[in-house]
């Protein structure tokens, strides 16, 4: 599959600029920036669910419809809103009961739970959930938002090496959106740090996350490891 090129993505409000970037996704990126950095607008952007209120231009390049929900799908950040409690997993996947069957395989999840409510499972068999249903349209870029959140470091862990692959068996690409500089670098190839809506650098992850050229990011870093002592 070829590089999805974002050549540009801007996001204005009153004549005010919010969100100014261009990135390119060769297989795996982390979008990667505090809160406030623009992210979030990034995603809905990406995903046509942007505020109505917002002015929107993409110019993008890529080998495929940009389509949300078949081309495009999205990870979202916390399973335990995005599925309704009141329904049975299997109605929530909206697809034969063969082909739920089988990612189900796929991601390590015993097809009984098919038949179980959300408040049933826990929070890690919930995100895998939100997986299989993310690649039930078996999409081209799979939009990640902050999916390991509210897991438990183990699961995240766990996670991280199930979304790695389960891109090299199915051969999707990756978006990362996250301020979480460590499960990025465990995750992505490439990185685009972003500051009030501006991208303040970029390239291959391993080589940014060793020698940062700009203190933001420096300060992104640093912060992830101070939450790792905290935690230990």
């Amino acid at each position: 599959m070829n590089t999805i090129r974002i050549d540009q993505l801007k996001i204005t409000h009153a004549g005010d600029v919010l969100v100014d970037i261009a990135f390119e996704i060769r297989r795996s990126l982390a979008l990667v920036g505090a809160s406030g950095s623009g992210k979030s607008l990034t995603l809905k952007a990406l995903l046509g669910l942007s505020d109505p209120a917002l002015d929107v231009l993409i110019e993008k390049q890529c080998d495929f419809e940009w389509q949300r929900g078949q081309s495009i799908a999205l990870v979202p950040q916390n399973p335990f809103t995005a599925l309704s409690p009141l329904t049975r997993i299997k109605d929530q996947m909206f697809l034969p009961k063969e082909q739920s069957i089988g990612l189900f395989a796929l991601l390590g999840l015993d097809e009984s739970l098919l038949d179980r409510f959300p408040p049933e499972l826990s929070g890690g068999q919930l995100q895998r959930v939100v997986v299989a249903i993310a690649l039930g349209s078996n999409p081209k870029l799979l939009l990640l938002d902050e999916p390991t959140t509210a897991l438990d470091p183990a699961s995240k862990e766990a996670m991280v090496e199930l979304l790695k692959t389960l891109q090299e068996k199915i051969g999707f690409k990756m978006l990362f959106v996250t301020h979480d500089m460590g499960v990025a670098s465990s995750l992505c190839e490439d990185i685009c740090v972003l500051r009030e809506g501006r991208v303040i650098e970029q390239g291959k992850i391993d080589e940014i996350t060793r020698e940062p050229k700009e203190k933001y990011t420096q300060a992104l870093i640093d912060a992830e490891f101070k939450t790792r002592e905290f935690r230990n």
